[in-house]
C-alpha cells in the first residue's frame, strides 16, 4: 500500500457515514451497514448485497456494476479515491474501501 495517497483524516466519522450512507441509497432505502475507520484515514463501507440490481442468470454484480457504484461515488464527492479490490464478507455483504484526498 506504499503507493497510496495521503488520505485526508480530518473528516469527522459522522460526515463520512452520511456521505457513504447517502451516496449507497436508492430512494428511501439505505444500503450501508457498518463503516469500519481505518488509522491511515481510509474507511470500508459494508453494505447490503440488494444495493446491486443483479440480471435474472446473476447471483453476483458484474465487473461493470461494482465500476458504476465506483464512478458514482466519485461524481458525489470528487476528491474521493476508491480502492481497486472490493469483496463479500463472511456473512454475505459486499465491502468496499475509499477515502479523501488531503485538500
Amino acid at each position: 500500500m506504499s503507493n497510496l495517497p495521503t488520505f485526508d483524516r480530518t473528516r469527522h466519522p459522522d460526515a463520512v457515514r452520511n456521505f457513504i450512507s447517502q451516496a449507497l441509497s436508492r430512494g428511501n432505502t439505505r444500503f450501508l451497514r457498518d463503516l469500519i475507520v481505518y488509522e491511515d484515514g481510509h474507511y470500508r463501507a459494508v453494505f447490503s448485497p440488494d444495493y446491486f440490481i443483479l440480471q435474472p442468470d446473476r447471483d453476483v454484480p458484474s465487473k461493470s456494476q461494482w465500476n458504476t457504484l465506483k464512478k458514482h461515488l466519485k461524481r458525489v464527492d470528487n476528491r474521493v479515491f476508491v480502492f481497486k479490490d472490493y469483496g463479500e464478507t463472511d456473512d454475505g455483504f459486499y465491502w468496499l474501501d475509499f477515502g479523501f484526498f488531503v485538500d
